[in-house]
C-alpha cells in the first residue's frame, strides 16, 4: 500500500522561534555622508588605446626582470628591440637600483647591467625604496611607459591600471601583453 501524503497543520507552519524576528531591522542613518573617490581617466587613453605609446618606447625595468634576463643570457636592449621591432629606451628608477644594491654581492652582475650607459636612470622624489610601489605610482602619473617585470604580484597590480603594457620573459625571449595591435608590429602575442 502507498504512503499517504500528510498535510501540514496551519499552526505548525505559523510558529516562530523568536517573536522579535518578525520586526523589520532598524535602518541606521549615516551621520556623515561618505565621499567616493573615483580616479580620473587619463587624457592619453582613447577608449583603451594609449595614444602616448609609440617608438622610441620607454620601458621601466624591474629588479627581477634584470635577474631573469641574466639567467636566460639575453641582452636587455637587444631583446627589447627584437620583441617590439622598434627602438627602445630601458629606464631604471633609483628605487630599483637601491633594491639591487641591497641584495648584496650575489647580484653584482645585475647591478653592473643596471648601471649600463644605454639604460636611462630616472630619479625618485618619494620616501622609501620599495620598487614595486615606485613603478606603479610612476606609471599612474605618466602613461608613456611599458613595464618590464617578471614579478606576478606587480603584473597583477599593473593590469589594474588601464593602458599600460607589460613586458615579461617567456620561453627564453621577451613577450608583451596589452600592447595594441596597431603599434605592435611583429611582436609575439600572448
Amino acid at each position: 500500500m502507498g504512503k499517504q501524503k500528510k498535510t501540514r497543520k496551519f499552526a505548525e507552519v505559523k510558529r516562530m522561534l523568536n517573536p522579535k524576528a518578525a520586526l523589520p531591522p532598524a535602518t541606521k542613518k549615516p551621520e556623515k555622508e561618505e565621499v567616493r573617490h573615483v580616479e580620473k581617466t587619463s587624457s592619453a587613453l582613447f577608449f583603451k588605446y594609449n595614444t602616448q605609446l609609440g617608438p622610441p618606447y620607454q620601458v621601466l625595468v624591474d629588479t627581477n626582470f634584470i635577474n631573469f634576463s641574466i639567467k636566460n643570457k639575453i641582452d636587455i636592449v637587444r631583446g627589447m628591440v627584437e620583441c617590439l621591432y622598434a627602438e627602445c629606451k630601458p629606464c631604471i628608477t633609483d628605487c630599483v637600483l637601491a633594491e639591487l644594491e641591497k641584495l648584496g654581492p650575489k647580484y653584482r652582475i645585475a647591478l653592473k647591467v643596471a648601471k649600463d650607459p644605454r639604460i636611462e636612470r630616472i630619479p625618485c622624489t618619494h620616501k622609501g625604496t620599495y620598487a614595486d610601489d615606485c613603478i606603479c605610482e610612476r606609471v599612474k602619473q605618466h602613461k608613456c611607459y611599458i613595464v618590464a617585470t617578471c614579478d606576478r604580484d606587480l603584473r597583477r597590480r599593473i593590469r589594474k591600471i588601464p593602458g599600460v603594457p607589460i613586458m615579461y620573459l617567456a620561453a627564453h625571449k621577451y613577450t608583451i601583453e596589452r600592447l595594441p595591435e596597431a603599434t605592435m608590429g611583429g611582436a609575439p602575442r600572448t
